[in-house]
């Protein structure tokens, strides 16, 4: 592994593991994010269901996990600026 990609990776641990041990308060919107993402993914009812459009069945899955992606990077850029040393 690269050498920076270790470190996006520790970087990445050490935010999850914050998260867990409540130094980090997640936004609100985010938590529904992921259990909505969640959710949606397990529960067979579908916007456009997969079986009649095919791989297109896909779009809305991947548009909800990529809207808990932005909110997820956002938490974590908030965390990591009140942890970088002024």
């Amino acid at each position: 592994m690269a050498p920076g990609a270790a470190h996006t990776v520790g970087m990445w641990w050490r935010f999850l593991k914050a998260v867990k041990e409540r130094q980090h308060r997640v936004a609100p919107t985010t938590w529904v994010a992921a259990i909505a993402a969640v959710i949606y993914t397990l529960v067979p009812i579908d916007l456009i269901p997969e079986l009649v459009l095919g791989p297109l069945g896909f779009v809305d899955d991947i548009g909800l996990w990529g809207i808990f992606a932005i909110l997820f990077a956002r938490e974590q850029r908030r965390w990591l600026t009140g942890h970088e040393p002024r």
